[in-house]
């Protein structure tokens, strides 16, 4: 039946995008937005109440916390460049897209059959495997669907739609854990079927891009190696630049409970806290997007992180619990989201050739993917050894020298406007 209606769907021309703010995409950007809001909120249910869940409810501690928020993050990164070769080779993105938003959908449902803080992380690591699986074949469906200069805007709107899901997400977990006996299990089982709902709407709704003409000749079937990837000097910068950044990147599951921490607040109203960051991410993702295309992506990524130092340093400096953090952090958070994950996509879709696209993508955010698990195994480690205070210090002090390093070296000098 997917097959089928894959088929199909390749077969017809693209929808034209709705009216308003959004008719500069096509119909498949939003589409694949539309998808990515429902996978999101079957996603950020479980992603609000999860911190609590297992440190407060299975007892795991701050390290093992950390590396499972590593692994959440990258362990299962490597299967990004197996989505994206897969994808590649076989110009068949939407059916692996599908294949993992399909994996992740199952392992939401698995959430309800275990009970243990390892046996969490085992389904969690089947889970991201799914998200690897399918991160880079919907990025590439973007990427190709929009010409090089539109790029920002396109990955900013579909980033809006996803963000649109992370708002909602959150909000569903906080009505049911205030109405459910059984909250946590209510929680997963609710997700499971959105996610599932998720599915279904891509299989139907979402149309494969067409597949870059192939040269004439008896060498017509041959791909570039991706060795070749290599070669390209604006994505290995970005490689380098994503992966420093990422080293030093708070997540925002540590940032979320320092803030819980500060303000006090009890269980039920923890899942909220991610609700001000996804509404921040939501407004300002397809603004920051555009303002990408203008002035150049590295500066606006470079931003992002300058936002995300930001929240650190609230959280660090000895104010009352009040007003200023309670916006401030959530705010800061989501501006770090919105500059950084679709504008980096957006930075590197014009660098590589439309055959390896997914496969190139896949490297970047392997790279990011990689360092984010080794940074969130640092925090916790710190965290666990001195406390919450220092590991934050260490993270603020780390990710000011790598944006001064960034800077100094100009690693995104050859991103500008397209």
């Amino acid at each position: 039946m997917y097959l089928s209606t894959s088929r199909a769907a390749d077969a017809s021309a693209d929808t034209p995008a709705p009216e308003g703010p959004l008719r500069a995409v096509p119909g498949t950007v939003f589409a694949l937005g539309l998808v990515s809001l429902v996978t999101d909120v079957s996603a950020e249910m479980v992603t609000a109440v999860l911190p609590l869940y297992l440190m407060a409810g299975l007892g795991m501690s701050p390290l093992a916390f950390g590396a499972l928020d590593g692994l959440h993050q990258g362990a299962t990164a490597l299967l990004r460049l197996v989505g994206g070769r897969i994808s590649d080779r076989t110009r068949r993105h939407k059916l692996v897209a599908g294949t993992g938003y399909a994996l992740s959908a199952v392992c939401k449902a698995a959430l309800l059959a275990v009970t243990t803080p390892w046996s969490v992380a085992a389904v969690l690591a089947a889970d991201r495997t799914g998200k690897g699986l399918r991160t880079a074949p919907r990025d590439a469906l973007i990427s190709l669907s929009v010409p090089p200069g539109t790029q920002g805007r396109a990955f900013g709107v579909h980033r809006a739609l996803d963000t649109a899901g992370a708002l909602l997400g959150p909000l569903a977990a906080f009505g049911i854990l205030w109405v459910a006996v059984d909250g946590y299990a209510a929680v997963f089982t609710v997700s499971a079927c959105v996610a599932v709902l998720g599915v279904v709407m891509l299989a139907l709704f979402v149309r494969q891009a067409p597949a870059p003409s192939a040269p004439a000749g008896p060498r017509a079937r041959v791909q570039p190696p991706v060795r070749s990837l290599l070669r390209i000097a604006g994505l290995r910068r970005l490689c380098l630049t994503a992966a420093l950044l990422g080293l030093f990147t708070v997540g925002d599951a540590f940032l979320h409970l320092l803030l819980q921490r500060r303000l006090d607040l009890s269980a039920v109203w923890f899942p909220l806290l991610p609700v001000g960051t996804a509404a921040v991410f939501l407004l300002a993702a397809v603004p920051l997007g555009r303002l990408a295309d203008r002035i150049g992506r590295g500066r606006v990524f470079l931003g992002g992180h300058a936002a995300l130092l930001g929240a650190c340093l609230l959280l660090l400096a000895p104010l009352p619990a009040g007003a200023l953090l309670v916006v401030g952090v959530p705010a800061a958070l989501g501006l770090f989201y919105a500059a950084t994950d679709g504008v980096l996509m957006a930075a590197a879709g014009p660098l590589l050739p439309p055959e390896l696209r997914t496969t190139g993508l896949a490297v970047l955010q392997t790279a990011q993917a990689l360092a984010r698990f080794a940074g969130s195994l640092l925090f916790g480690a710190t965290w666990t050894m001195w406390g919450p205070g220092p590991a934050l210090g260490v993270a603020v002090v780390g990710l000011l020298l790598s944006l001064a390093a960034v800077s100094v070296s100009g690693g995104l000098r050859a991103d500008g406007p397209s």
